[in-house]
């Protein structure tokens, strides 16, 4: 009696556990909405040295921005560029500057590598053939 008691009630709790209907009524789709935003920024820091910055205009369809660059070696790179969906990103990089390379004062170095003359950690046996 007991296992018909047990047997009656695991199958009431899986009927109950399980959902009567699985595919519900179908959920609204909502289109995306083109989202426009605008930013910028500059860094301008005379103590380290840096200097960079970006902006960016989005219609919500297309892209169109440009970023520059202080480089190491004097010029500032600037990149315009403009994306979407279409035509993918497309990038005109311009340099603005002649480059300049400081000449490098310091000690020569005074030292010269030794050869690398490895000893045999053990004695090899000799071969007969």
């Amino acid at each position: 009696m007991c296992l018909k008691v047990a047997l009656v009630m695991t199958l009431v709790t899986v009927t109950l556990a399980f959902p009567s209907d699985l595919y519900g009524p179908p959920r609204p789709v909502y289109k995306d909405q083109p989202m426009p935003y605008s930013y910028a920024y500059a860094v301008n820091d005379h103590y380290t040295g840096t200097d960079f910055g970006h902006n960016e205009d989005s219609d919500g369809r297309a892209v169109k921005g440009s970023y520059n660059v202080q480089l190491p070696d004097g010029r500032k790179q600037t990149v315009n560029y403009m994306a979407d969906h279409y035509n993918g990103y497309q990038a005109d990089v311009n340099y603005h500057g002649e480059a300049q390379f400081p000449r490098q004062y310091g000690p020569a170095a005074t030292y010269r590598p030794q050869p690398y003359q490895p000893q045999p950690s053990y004695r090899p046996q000799p071969s007969y053939h």
